[in-house]
Parts: C-alpha cells; sequence; structure tokens
C-alpha cells in the first residue's frame, strides 16, 4: 500500500511543468496592510529558477510579512505567479516554507519519524508507523543529510538539526519556490556551515528559486545571487556587491557593509543573465537598474537542471 508521500508524488508527477527556459516567480503589485497600517507596498518582481534572493532590512520592515502573505496566511493585494518561459502562466507555484522557528513543548516524546507520520500518513499516528511512511521519512531527511535523526525526539533536535527536518517537510512535494525565514537564528558556526551547502545543493539539483530572510548579511552575501533591500517596499535590489555599497543600506543600518559584499563570489550571480521573455521590463530587468538583468544567457544549465528533476520524478 502506497504512502500519502507516495500518492503526493504520483500527483505532483502529473503536474510538472515542461523544462525550465527561464521560467520564473513574479509579484505583481504585492502590498499587505492591517486596518490603516500599511506593512507593504509596491512590491514587483520576479525570481528566476536556480536563483537565491536573500532579503535584509530593519526590524519591522515587513520580510517575515512577506512571506506569510506569499503562503497565503496573510491577507494581500496583488498577485503572484509561477510563468512559463513562454510567458503563459501556470499558476501559483507550489512553495516550501520554512518558519523561524517551531514552539516545541521539551516533555513532548514525540520523534521526527511521528512528525513526518503525521502530516503525510494517511493513517492514524496511535495506530504506529507503517514501513513504507518510515522509508519515505528516511529518504526525505537524507536530502538534507538528517536521516540519523528518524528516531530522536523533536524536543533533543538541536536550532541546527531542527531547521534541517523542517527543510526536508518543505522540499516534498519538490517546490518551485522556496522560502526560509531566518534559517540560520540560534545556529552555531558548523549548523550554518552545512545549512548553507545543502540549500546550495538542493537549488542546483532542482533548479529552486529561494527566498531567504537573514539578519547575518556578511554570511548571506557569500551565497546569494541577489539581495533585496526591503523597508516596507524594496528599497534596493541586485547583487549583494551592489545592495551592500549602496548608501540606501548605510543609511537604514549606519553601518557601512561594501566589503562584505565586494568580497563575495556573487559579484557575478549564479543564474547568469539571459532573455526573459515572460515579464518585459519588470524589476531586475530594466536597463537602468544596476541588477541589468537577465539579457545574455544560453539557458542550458537551468533547462538540464529542470528536465532532470521532471525525468527523476517520472522514475519514481
Amino acid at each position: 500500500m502506497k504512502s500519502k508521500i507516495e500518492n503526493q508524488k504520483s500527483e505532483m508527477d502529473k503536474a510538472v511543468h515542461p523544462p525550465c527556459g527561464g521560467c520564473c516567480t513574479r509579484l505583481s503589485g504585492f502590498g499587505v496592510s492591517i486596518g490603516s497600517n500599511t506593512i507593504l507596498k509596491d512590491i514587483n518582481l520576479h525570481v528566476h529558477c536556480g536563483e537565491l534572493t536573500a532579503i535584509i532590512g530593519p526590524n519591522g520592515a515587513g520580510k517575515t510579512t512577506l512571506l506569510r502573505a506569499m503562503i497565503g496566511e496573510i491577507p494581500h493585494r496583488g498577485e503572484l505567479h509561477f510563468v512559463h518561459s513562454d510567458g503563459s502562466s501556470f499558476g501559483k507555484p507550489r512553495i516550501g516554507y520554512v518558519p523561524q522557528k517551531l514552539d516545541i513543548d521539551k516533555t513532548s516524546p514525540v520523534s521526527v519519524l511521528d512528525l513526518f507520520s503525521s502530516l503525510n500518513s494517511k493513517f492514524p499516528l496511535w495506530l504506529g508507523h507503517v514501513p513504507a511512511d518510515r522509508r519515505s521519512s528516511i529518504e526525505m531527511l537524507k536530502m538534507v543529510e538528517a536521516e540519523e535523526y528518524i528516531d530522536m525526539k523533536l524536543s533533543q533536535l538541536s536550532c541546527g538539526q531542527m531547521q534541517r527536518v523542517m527543510l526536508a517537510l518543505a522540499l516534498s512535494p519538490t517546490p518551485d519556490l522556496l522560502l526560509l525565514d531566518e534559517p540560520i537564528a540560534g545556529v552555531d558556526r558548523t549548523g550554518i556551515e552545512v545549512f548553507y551547502r545543502i540549500v546550495s545543493r538542493m537549488r542546483h539539483e532542482f533548479d529552486l528559486s529561494i527566498f531567504l530572510i537573514s539578519h547575518d548579511i556578511s554570511d548571506v552575501a557569500n551565497f546569494a545571487d541577489r539581495m533585496l533591500l526591503l523597508n516596507r517596499s524594496i528599497v534596493c535590489d541586485g547583487t549583494p556587491a551592489h545592495v551592500l555599497s549602496s548608501p540606501e543600506t548605510k543609511q537604514i543600518f549606519g553601518v557601512d557593509f561594501s566589503s562584505a559584499g565586494a568580497g563575495s563570489k556573487n559579484e557575478k550571480p549564479f543564474v547568469e543573465r539571459h532573455n526573459c521573455p515572460t515579464c518585459g521590463n519588470c524589476i531586475g530587468h530594466d536597463s537602468d537598474n544596476p541588477f541589468d538583468g537577465f539579457d545574455k544567457l544560453t539557458t542550458s544549465k537551468l533547462r538540464a537542471g529542470r528536465s532532470q528533476r521532471t525525468d527523476g520524478r517520472r522514475q519514481q
């Protein structure tokens, strides 16, 4: 008997979009208001497959609100669409989400396997675990190098271990867009390096678009292709080197981060520049924009990545 996870993958195979030729996730006129208080306004951008976009900004800038609105947890204005390279809309993207933290009762006996089974099994947890659920859960955890946590209690996990467990859950079914809300908060240096290594591998293997909120600006500058400075609206958008050396960043934070951006490996984005027929002159494609987006790339890497991901799913 198939587990719920296996059934989800089977259903997902039927909905897989074609191999990537420059697909993107587009936000148009995105905004959030609570009563008369405007939290976010005029968010217009798109993120291409395989691109890691870091979101930075002061406290209260609306960073977490943006992610929560994207997953539908908060009412919002505007639209969120996944768009094919030919300009046709695929509808809303599949989204994986890792929140800042998961509050766990320290006295709870719930294990990692219990968590996965409760979310993915068609049977009540009190009936016990079926072998198929255990196998599926282990395979999910292997993606994030966390299979050894399968029988550990959630209350025993460190911050870094918990984030990897949550990441495994967010990657099933494989999303088009992965949202990470301060995933390394409270994680030690070794855990940070492991987490970024895993995320980097995931986006290469699955051609994921990733939004990552971080207050650790120096670290994230070394991994991001693109950076957004958010303060209720997009204040600055570009490579980490551009954003961190901008006067807007210095004005908001009162700190000169230019050395953090200028020395990063991502002065040139991982997602090389290419024609994008899906979105015209939106943010990131205007020739006057310092990001000067996506005007010269052959998309063979992205197309191969998306095709490999699609073929892999269909063989499951």
